[in-house]
Formats: structure tokens, C-alpha cells, sequence
């Protein structure tokens, strides 16, 4: 995890979730079908048939009368199931940006053919949650302890009252290849035709790039590659454990900047955090930089610094993806645009 997900993880208890007020008026309506008609998107056309399980990874089966058809879910989960033919009909998390284009964890999706329950951490209107009528909702859990991501703490019970099961697929402490199928076969029981062509070929291309990336780390093992995220008043450095991505780029033998356990306490065990002046601490080759809206982008950085940064100074800094839209195709750019940098970084450290 990187700084900005680490940092909403510690305010978790103390935001409000937007909409909690007025649910009763709005849950006696949920039988009627004006409200299964609500909001906008499309469900599935599998969802006729049934009946429906999934066991997540929780180690809680979840089981319905039919496939699900009106689903909501975290805005990175729903762009991986819309990569798999699945629409959502809700969604929660950054979806757009501020100009109302969508955001980049929305992925291919078109966002305004969704209803957006909560564009910022701590909102999600139970009102128009519950008006979508839902069949289940789909988050992914960055704890071990099964939090559902974005979804409010304070507001659970309510939004559990709404009477749709919970499903959540692990991002925690694992390497990217465990989720990834996971989301496949959550798609599928969701009614994904997986044996396609696009789906086999997008497939073969992360597999293909995973052959690429571990060529390259070895070609190149004294390439160092540091991990970043900006905020106004400071740098975070992420260790490779926890993170799916880097736990697997690691694996492929990418050689990372490592901060160390007691470095990392404040972050709980994801980052550390440095001040702007010390943002030199580790030498690095490659910088991937948190490409999130909740992060500073590098074109934006100001702080002398940075620009005095070795890496930076040569041009080697790309973009990192903390929270992967759970998709081979979305997934295969990842590791090929690392590979890529690693094959052609020149050693500045």
C-alpha cells in the first residue's frame, strides 16, 4: 500500500459517510420495482439463471436465488468486471475527476452509465444504494481482518441493513497473480464468458509480460527501483511487502529500494514517510511514481529536491499503479512498462 491508501486507512474511524439519514423511507420502497429500476447501468444477461454462489475470501459463501444482475461495487472492481463483459449498476470509490472525466481507477468504464454512491473516501449514499435494489455488493480488503474497501465504518450496519450479501476479494500481503484469478472467477460466476478470444489473448499478453519483465530484472539486476508517492509535505517510500504489485515484481526479481520494518511502523508496515529534504535517502535508478488522483503527479512536483534527484535528473521516473484494475488487460501494461524502463534505465545511483 502506498502512502495516500495507508493514510485514509488512519481516518477510517473519524469521517462520516454521506446520505445516512432517511434510510427507512428508503428501504420500504426497495421491494417495489420503481426502485429495482433506479439509477442507471446495466446488469448482466446471465442473471435470469440461478442459482448463485462464490465463496470470497473471507472464507464466506455467498449464495442467491439467481445470478446477481444489479451490482455494486468498488469503482476498481467494477472496471476489472466490466474488462470481463460484467456491468455494474453502482459504483463507490474515484470515479471521475474534478472536470468529470473518468477517473483512472474507473479503467474502460463509462461513467456516466453508472450512479456514483461516493466519488471521495467516506462517502456513500445509502439512499441511492438502496434504490438500485442491489444483489450484492464487491469490494476488495487490504487488512486480514475482511474490511471492505471504501466502505465506510460507520456506516456499515446501515448499508448491511440494505440486505445485500457482501463479497470481498483479498489485495493484502499476496502476489498480483492470486487476485487476478480470483476476479476471474468471480466474473465468471457472474455470468463472464472467460474462454474468449480477448480474454485468453489478454491473458497470454501478462504472461508474456511477466517473461519480459523477469528477462529484464536479470539482464539488469543492479537497476534499482524505488517506489514513491508525493504529497505536499512529504514523500513515501514503499516496501515491496503487502503490496500485490510489488510483492510480484519482486518475485520476478526486480531489484527494489527496501525501507526498513521500524521505518515503516508510522506507515503501518507499507511506507515509509520522508520529508521533502530527505527524499535522497535511498538511491534509486527508476522512480514509479503513485499515479492516483489522491497523489501529486511528478509533472507537478515542485521541491528542488526532486529535480535534483538522479532519476529524475535522467528521465527514469514512471508511473505506478497501487490499486491494479484486477484485469489481465489492464494488468499486462503494468509489468511491461516496467520491463521496459528496467531494459533501457542507464545505473545513475
Amino acid at each position: 500500500m502506498s502512502n495516500a491508501r495507508a493514510t485514509v486507512l488512519t481516518r477510517r474511524g473519524i469521517l462520516a459517510a454521506g446520505g445516512a439519514l432517511g434510510l427507512g423511507a428508503v428501504l420500504a420502497a426497495c421491494g417495489d420495482e420503481d426502485a429495482k429500476s433506479g439509477g442507471s447501468g446495466s446488469g448482466t444477461t446471465a442473471a435470469e439463471s440461478g442459482p448463485w454462489s462464490f465463496k470470497d475470501d473471507r472464507g464466506k459463501t455467498v449464495k442467491a436465488d439467481k445470478v446477481p444482475a444489479n451490482i455494486v461495487a468498488f469503482v476498481g472492481v467494477a472496471a476489472a468486471l466490466y474488462d470481463y463483459g460484467i456491468q455494474a449498476k453502482g459504483v463507490f470509490g474515484p470515479t471521475t475527476t474534478k472536470d468529470g472525466k473518468a477517473d483512472v481507477q474507473a479503467g474502460d468504464m463509462d461513467v456516466s452509465k453508472v450512479t456514483v454512491l461516493g466519488n471521495e473516501w467516506g462517502q456513500f449514499n445509502i439512499e441511492k444504494y438502496a434504490a438500485l435494489a442491489p444483489d450484492v455488493l464487491i469490494s476488495t480488503m487490504f487488512d486480514n481482518v475482511g474490511t471492505l474497501w471504501y466502505v465506510p465504518e460507520e456506516s456499515t450496519k446501515k448499508i448491511l441493513a440494505v440486505g445485500a450479501p457482501t463479497v470481498g476479494i483479498s489485495v493484502y500481503d499476496r502476489q498480483m497473480t492470486e487476485p487476478l484469478q480470483r476476479m476471474l472467477a468471480l466474473a465468471e460466476s457472474l455470468g463472464a464468458d472467460v474462454s474468449t478470444d480477448k480474454v485468453k489473448q489478454a491473458k497470454k499478453r501478462f504472461e508474456d509480460a511477466a517473461a519480459r519483465l523477469r528477462a529484464a530484472a536479470r539482464a539488469k539486476p543492479d537497476i534499482k527501483v524505488m517506489a514513491g508517492s508525493a504529497s505536499q509535505d512529504l514523500f513515501y517510500v514503499s516496501g515491496t511487502n503487502l503490496s500485490i504489485d510489488l510483492e510480484y515484481f519482486k518475485a520476478l526479481g526486480v531489484n527494489f529500494v527496501e525501507p526498513p520494518e521500524s521505518a515503516k511502523k508510522q506507515g503501518g508496515g507499507w511506507y515509509e514517510s520522508l520529508s521533502w529534504e530527505n527524499v535522497d535517502k535511498y538511491p534509486a535508478d527508476i522512480i514509479m511514481m503513485d499515479d492516483r488522483t489522491s497523489a501529486i503527479q511528478p509533472a507537478d512536483i515542485t521541491q528542488a529536491t526532486w529535480k535534483k534527484l538522479p532519476a529524475v535528473k535522467a528521465g527514469q521516473v514512471i508511473a505506478r499503479t497501487p490499486e491494479p484494475i484486477l484485469s489481465y488487460d489492464k494488468c499486462a501494461p503494468l509489468l511491461e512498462n516496467l520491463a521496459k524502463a528496467i531494459e533501457t534505465a542507464k545505473k545513475v545511483s
